[in-house]
């Protein structure tokens, strides 16, 4: 990788043929095999008939008897369910597979795609929030929305009720890309299925799963992942405490994204998420500008492509050439970080601060990993601007 979120680690060439695809499609729907180790797989054996091979061999030396692989005529039924279904099947590392997703460390190594493509060459920001969206958030969403598209950005969403609806549905003629925790034929909720339509129609539906599959409560975490992936940001718009928006948003630290969000009343339940966020450091967006500031601030440490539309609505004394010594650098691999920090922290409460000071790093750098680490239980904030290791 060359420091970027558009370079891919895949360390494997992408199928080029029908009967690749399918190999491709054997291999991940596979039992057992996920993202992963679909990955390592391909590094060892160099390509998907070779894993297939290998894989009774492996699963009996882990101790399970009559493994089988994905049945060739099973990913032939999903495959032409696909192509009559309409969709097409990106393979990692494609040309046409989402740059931005490829450099995640757990993309997905086939996505069906189904509508337009030109949503994906667009650079994106994620829009996520609560389903249960008071008329004061869906309002917001729809302003941000709006206002990111017509700076040339497209708008990532999960197609759920409230904050996604709103959001997509004011991408529509910009550009919005739908993603979906079952089947990408499979429309949850069904209320959504008029929007649905109208995104395949203008926009992009996505997912990782086999067609036909219907949407469990296990699939959504993952699909989160995909939705932060697909962003150069992520933009929470009210999210309760514990909510799966809180969830895309840890995955956009993981990833080392940009997390925004917007903030709301302390008392209203809707609004806890966002106010927690912004106090572990997610950036506060009252409109467009502060979204589009954030990104290209970040861009230029990062050297992620934004539209020139959305460099230009910030004046050239917003967006420094280089990145401020205070500026959110990252400087150090994320889960090095997340190392150092725990090493620092015990159970007995430290100040934050002084965290910060201790470790000589800016607290722009600082506060995302706390965030993460307190989301993912590893961390736990005490009164008084106290952290302690759990």
């Amino acid at each position: 990788m060359d420091g970027t979120i558009h370079s891919s680690p895949t360390p494997f060439t992408p199928p080029t043929t029908e009967e690749d695809r399918l190999s491709w499609l054997r291999l991940i729907r596979s039992r057992r095999v996920g993202p992963g180790t679909f990955a390592r797989l391909m590094a060892e054996h160099g390509c998907a008939d070779a894993a297939l091979d290998a894989l009774p061999a492996i699963a009996l030396a882990s101790g399970l008897d009559s493994y089988e692989p994905c049945p060739l005529d099973q990913a032939l039924r999903e495959y032409h369910a696909g192509l009559k279904a309409g969709a097409q099947l990106l393979c990692l590392g494609a040309d046409d597979y989402p740059p931005a997703l490829a450099a995640i460390s757990d993309a997905p190594p086939v996505l069906w795609a189904l509508g337009r493509g030109k949503p994906l060459a667009q650079p994106a920001i994620a829009i996520v929030g609560a389903r249960n969206a008071s008329s004061l958030g869906q309002r917001t969403a729809r302003k941000l929305a709006e206002g990111l598209g017509h700076h040339g950005f497209t708008v990532v969403s999960g197609l759920a009720r409230g904050i996604d609806t709103v959001a997509h549905g004011a991408a529509l003629k910009t550009g919005t890309v739908a993603v979906m925790a079952g089947g990408v034929d499979q429309i949850y909720p069904a209320e959504n299925a008029a929007l649905a339509a109208a995104i395949a129609d203008q926009g992009l539906r996505l997912s990782e799963q086999p067609i036909g599959l219907q949407a469990q409560a296990r699939h959504f975490p993952r699909r989160n992942r995909i939705i932060a992936g697909l962003g150069l940001a992520t933009l929470v718009v009210e999210a309760a405490e514990g909510s799966g928006s809180l969830i895309t948003a840890r995955d956009a630290l993981e990833q080392g994204r940009e997390v925004l969000a917007v903030p709301g009343h302390p008392l209203d339940p809707r609004a806890a998420g966002c106010n927690a966020l912004i106090r572990e450091g997610a950036h506060l967006v009252r409109d467009t500008a502060d979204v589009i500031d954030a990104v290209v601030t970040a861009s230029s440490a990062t050297s992620a492509y934004v539209p020139g539309s959305a460099r230009t609505a910030c004046s050239a004394s917003d967006v420094p050439a280089t990145p401020p010594p205070n500026g959110p650098r990252r400087t150090l691999d994320t889960l090095t970080l997340h190392r150092l920090i725990l090493e620092r922290l015990g159970p007995s409460p430290l100040a934050e601060d002084q965290l910060i000071r201790d470790m000589a790093l800016p607290a722009a750098i600082i506060a995302p990993a706390l965030l993460f680490l307190e989301l993912d239980g590893r961390v736990q904030r005490q009164p008084g601007g106290l952290l302690a290791r759990v």
